[in-house]
């Protein structure tokens, strides 16, 4: 590993795409049983899988892009912005720089999206003490 190598290992939340919030919500909680944790309206719902969260993205969260989406693993790191810088200097392309997406408990939710260049996201994740 050279010293700007970054080591990603624990996912904080898969994002799965979904045509319909509601029918998925229902499998997800009533036939496979997971613990549904809370809902972002119009477009989110969200399950917690054995410690990882689940998101699953309505039409309305997907984007222009939405009817060709994957699921999205979003990494846990610790410092978002360098980690993100130091994943685009090894010639990564950035699909979203680092941002705030919610506040909840005291905390900042931040997220981004970098290409692993075979058509997939990979997405990384960072709570940290609101400001």
């Amino acid at each position: 590993m050279t010293p700007s190598a970054v080591s990603l290992s624990r996912i904080k939340q898969i994002a799965i795409p979904v045509h319909s919030v509601d029918e998925a919500k229902t499998f997800y909680r009533d036939v496979l049983g997971l613990r549904h944790l809370f809902d972002a309206p119009p477009a989110l719902s969200f399950f917690d899988c054995g410690g990882v969260q689940m998101m699953l993205a309505g039409p309305a969260a997907q984007g222009k892009d939405g009817d060709q989406q994957h699921a999205v693993l979003f990494y846990d790191v610790t410092d978002i912005r360098e980690t993100h810088a130091r994943i685009k200097s090894s010639g990564a392309k950035s699909l979203a720089e680092p941002r705030v997406i919610a506040r909840m408990n005291g905390k900042e939710i931040w997220v981004c999206e970098l290409s692993d260049g075979q058509g997939n996201v990979v997405g990384l994740m960072s709570e940290v003490p609101e400001a």
